[in-house]
């Protein structure tokens, strides 16, 4: 069994977390996919001969596939890997109260209902029975403030990137204020600036606009800010990439509100980082909804 080219996305997660329209983005994308597979069916799915001829192919494994195969399934993708060796393992969630509130309003039952004594139960021993697979995805996603269009968006620009060779960062702005993004793997609270906020002619304006642009440049701890969290991030990411092995990561910088100064810092460091490495360098606004 042995595979350069296949190109193999590995979609695991939460249930209600997106994983159906997470697939249906895949497919739209060109990947052949199958939902709801038994880890322990994947090795020999490979070797099909359907399967064999594909060059994307995406592959839903979790809680519904029974729980008593999700031990083994770390060790399965880790085979899998060693003769695939484009093989992305992705993993979607959500905050337990988002989830309740979804399966709430769609009335669905949870694939635990029938062993757990409420939906609370049921989605905290999910999230138990998954740990190890979360622990060893290449890719976390929480869309817990991600709507389907968003998450959309963020799959086809995370995975339209080949594997193989380069780290894909994503460039992420918010407000603490709305909570802390947790699929980030480094974060930057830069709430000790000076806030544009209290300027009330420019507080309507974002940190994409001329007039807070403007207005942070007169700053020097801004720029000190800036150069200080790249510089850091200089020294780093190269050995985020080779030493550490990330095929992914997800730097956020965060401010009260996610509208001035985390997006000013962060669009900078886009800009930079992209001059650099190019298309594998995204930039989210989380607050502000835009993401390219």
């Amino acid at each position: 069994m042995s595979s350069t080219h296949l190109q193999l996305v590995i979609l695991s997660g939460m249930s209600g977390a997106g994983k159906s329209y997470a697939l249906h983005t895949l497919e739209d994308m060109g990947y052949y996919c199958i939902d709801n597979l038994p880890a322990q069916l994947l090795e020999e799915l490979l070797l099909t001969p359907q399967i064999a001829r594909q060059n994307l192919l995406a592959v839903g494994i979790d809680i519904r596939g029974g729980k008593e195969n999700l031990q083994e399934t770390p060790q399965i993708i880790k085979r899998i890997r060693s003769s695939y060796p484009l093989t992305r393992l992705v993993y979607l969630y959500a905050t337990p109260e988002v989830l309740f509130k979804r399966y709430n309003e769609t009335r669905r039952r949870h694939p635990l209902n029938y062993e757990a004594r409420d939906l609370k139960s049921a989605i905290a021993r999910e999230a138990e029975l998954l740990a190890d697979l979360a622990e060893g995805a290449d890719l976390k996603i929480d869309t817990s403030k991600t709507s389907v269009y968003d998450l959309g968006n963020l799959l086809r620009l995370r995975l339209d990137i080949p594997v193989q060779p380069g780290l894909s960062i994503l460039f992420q702005s918010f407000g603490f204020k709305y909570e802390m993004p947790s699929d980030s793997d480094m974060v930057f609270d830069v709430r000790c600036l000076p806030n544009p906020y209290w300027e009330p002619d420019i507080r309507h304006h974002s940190g994409l606009e001329t007039p807070i642009i403007e207005w942070l440049k007169q700053h020097e701890r801004v720029e000190d800010m800036y150069q200080h969290i790249q510089s850091f991030l200089d020294y780093w990411l190269e050995d985020a990439e080779q030493v550490c092995q990330r095929a992914y990561l997800t730097v956020s910088i965060g401010c009260t509100g996610g509208r001035h100064r985390s997006v000013y810092i962060v669009q900078r460091l886009y800009e930079y980082y992209h001059q650099r490495w190019g298309n594998h360098v995204l930039v989210h606004h989380r607050e502000l909804n835009q993401l390219h």
